[in-house]
């Protein structure tokens, strides 16, 4: 959750009791308190929680209002979804910064199964694997799969720079164009299609357009992320319509699987680099493709398309002034560094870097 972070209750204590490591972390000689909060009735509990996150408070209240009612930024509360898709959603929440860095200590807090909240999505969704996100730390697949990744972005840094220029250059020419000719554009979805093709460009070195995939890539993804993320996604439609569509049960993945195909095909086609280097590990080729496809995806699509349009629009809502410094500062060293971006270059730009 983007205003919180979570641990299940019943995870809460797996290598030490949380109260004793929240306190260790500011001054520890404080007296220990219980966590306040409660979950209310068995089931009861769960769905009032969930219907005052998604609709009757919204997420920002829903914490905002507990918060005031407990007196405390740790606490204890139901996570959506709850039930049917969630076997337990009873969690503690921890909504401040000091209490926050306990999700880090591998020593005290199990990972397992908890990418996306307190449930998980089913292995039909990933070709019957435990993705790496779902992995704890401790387990024997987990360090060898994120040593994989970390080769693909070793293998692929050259092309992360000239990638993002050509594809974003031709996402802003598309805008411009569109603009000229009819007044007005979309910019969702030429932004997508712009992510989709940079990232399998800078991390394979292949370009979709040019493939079986052809501009596919960002809906089928979308669908994909949808079958996994829709317990704890609102689409705008009527409460209770929308409630027991996305969050009372999962949505059936057989009809998302022709889509997948489509995508794991492409990867599998692209990514053969890593793909023999993850044989070299001992991880099947079938396995490692599907964390291929999670990891640029799930994770990377949908960080790049939902952050870069957010980052542009407070961009261009702070006004002339913040443009015109940004573009003298930038032009300004890009000039200096013979006409070329990089990293090096982007550590002269201060302003940049801070914006």
């Amino acid at each position: 959750m983007a205003s919180s972070a979570t641990l299940s209750s019943r995870r809460a204590n797996v290598r030490g009791r949380l109260s004793v490591t929240i306190s260790e972390l500011e001054k520890p000689e404080l007296p220990l308190k219980s966590i306040p909060g409660d979950y209310g009735l068995p089931f009861i509990g769960a769905i009032k929680d969930r219907l005052d996150y998604f609709y009757n408070q919204g997420r920002d209240d829903f914490f905002k209002f507990k918060i005031q009612k407990y007196q405390s930024t740790v606490l204890r509360t139901n996570m959506p979804p709850g039930p049917f898709i969630s076997s337990n959603p009873k969690v503690v929440a921890l909504l401040d910064g000091k209490s926050f860095p306990i999700l880090f200590d591998i020593s005290k807090v199990e990972k397992k199964d908890l990418f996306t909240g307190t449930y998980m999505s089913s292995t039909y969704l990933t070709g019957g694997y435990r993705i790496l996100s779902y992995l704890d730390p401790s387990e024997p697949k987990h360090a060898k799969l994120k040593q994989l990744l970390f080769f693909l972005l070793k293998s692929s840094r050259d092309r992360v720079l000239p990638e993002f220029k050509a594809c974003y250059t031709e996402l802003f020419k598309t805008v411009e164009y569109e603009l000229a000719e009819k007044g007005k554009c979309s910019f969702q979805t030429p932004s997508e299609q712009a992510a989709f093709n940079f990232l399998a460009r800078a991390f394979f070195d292949s370009n979709p357009v040019d493939s079986k995939l052809g501009i596919d890539g960002p809906s089928l993804a979308n669908k994909w992320v949808l079958f996994q993320l829709g317990p704890i996604f609102t689409l705008g439609l009527p409460k209770y319509i929308e409630d027991l569509l996305l969050h009372t049960f999962p949505l059936p993945s057989f009809l998302v699987k022709k889509d997948y195909k489509k995508l794991y095909d492409f990867f599998y086609e692209s990514a053969g680099l890593v793909l023999d280097e993850a044989e070299k590990m001992g991880i099947s080729r079938d396995e490692a493709c599907h964390n291929l496809v999670f990891a640029t995806c799930f994770n990377s699509f949908g960080g790049v398309k939902v952050f870069f349009p957010i980052m542009l629009k407070w961009i261009g809502l702070a006004g002339e002034n913040l443009h015109l410094s940004l573009a003298k500062e930038i032009r300004s060293v890009i000039k200096s560094n013979s006409g070329e971006l990089s990293l090096s270059a982007m550590e002269q730009m201060p302003l940049m870097k801070s914006v």
